[in-house]
């Protein structure tokens, strides 16, 4: 990636777009439309924390859309300043990390299915399943930030090419940790159906919760999988933009990002809020969360040691 500033002096009058941090004019009207719409999202999510507590999914979504408008402003700038790199490292790190806690929120919303529908029918107990993949998250997201750092602050091509190969690495890491996570959720979800098929499923298995109806709570698990699907396919783009460095034709062309990624990322979250864990969970959202400390006496009717309704702590 070219290494140019404003204090080169340089202009879209004076110097070529091949002399930016990408190689176009990063659409003005497409920017500012992401960014109002993630920053909608924010504020819908936001209120349907007062309203449902449920705040492990919540806070998880929310950090992740205000990275996305972070980076989207970022983007706004590149538009009016192509030459500067501040804007670009904003706009790079933020919206590559961003998705890592939307798949976090996911995460967690598994754990929490799994308690619902029955411990015994999961490899994992439902707090492994979120620690192990929250700390995948991190991983990724730890790769990815300083990657991105290293990129563009590098002196050197030598230096920056380790940067992209970091961030590639971290990108990677986190398709890798989804596809295994889609890989239980898959595996779970078709033990639940064969042992519905078969009539094992228990009474409080097949209630509804909280009075909800069970055709709303799998219309929750469809969207859930299709955001999924739209994170992974968003993953899947930006490695293989970046896997060949800044100056690939591929990262710079602003139609596949803007669909692959804007898109991807705007319909998942679109789908994590219209369809929000709060109304398909109801007050069971509470009682499935799981705790550090181990079972205390006098809680036997809990399956799975560590996870205690909250409401008795």
């Amino acid at each position: 990636m070219p290494q140019v500033s404003n204090d080169a002096g340089c202009t879209l009058g004076t110097c070529p777009l091949s002399e930016a941090t990408v190689n176009y004019d990063p659409s003005l009207a497409g920017n500012a439309l992401y960014l109002a719409i993630f920053g909608l999202i924010l504020l819908i999510q936001a209120l349907q924390l007062v309203k449902y507590r449920t705040w492990s999914f919540s806070c998880a979504m929310m950090s992740g859309l205000l990275l996305e408008m972070v980076g989207y402003v970022g983007r706004v700038q590149m538009h009016f300043i192509p030459f500067d790199s501040n804007p670009f490292l904003i706009y790079l790190i933020c919206i590559t990390i961003a998705p890592v806690f939307f798949t976090a929120a996911i995460y967690l919303t598994l754990s929490r299915i799994i308690v619902r529908y029955g411990r015994e029918k999961s490899r994992f107990s439902p707090k492994a399943i979120s620690l192990t993949f929250m700390a995948c998250d991190f991983i990724a997201l730890v790769l990815q930030a300083a990657g991105g750092a290293i990129a563009d602050t590098a002196n050197t091509s030598t230096g920056s090419e380790q940067g992209t190969h970091i961030m590639v690495g971290g990108l990677a890491f986190q398709v890798i940790s989804l596809l295994l996570f889609i890989v239980l959720a898959v595996e779970y979800a078709s033990k639940v159906r064969r042992d519905r098929r078969r009539g094992k499923l228990n009474e409080s298995e097949n209630m509804a919760s909280n009075g909800k109806s069970e055709p709303a709570f799998k219309r929750f698990l469809f969207a859930l999988s299709l955001a999924t699907i739209f994170i992974l396919i968003r993953s899947c783009f930006r490695v293989a933009e970046l896997a060949k460095g800044f100056s690939s034709k591929l990262a710079n062309q602003e139609v596949p990002f803007m669909i692959l990624e804007g898109a991807m990322i705007v319909l998942a979250t679109l789908l994590l809020t219209a369809f929000h864990p709060g109304p398909a969970f109801g007050t069971n959202w509470t009682d499935a969360g799981w705790v550090w400390k181990n079972k205390p006496r006098g809680c036997a009717e809990h399956n799975d040691p560590g996870l205690i309704p909250l409401r008795q702590r």
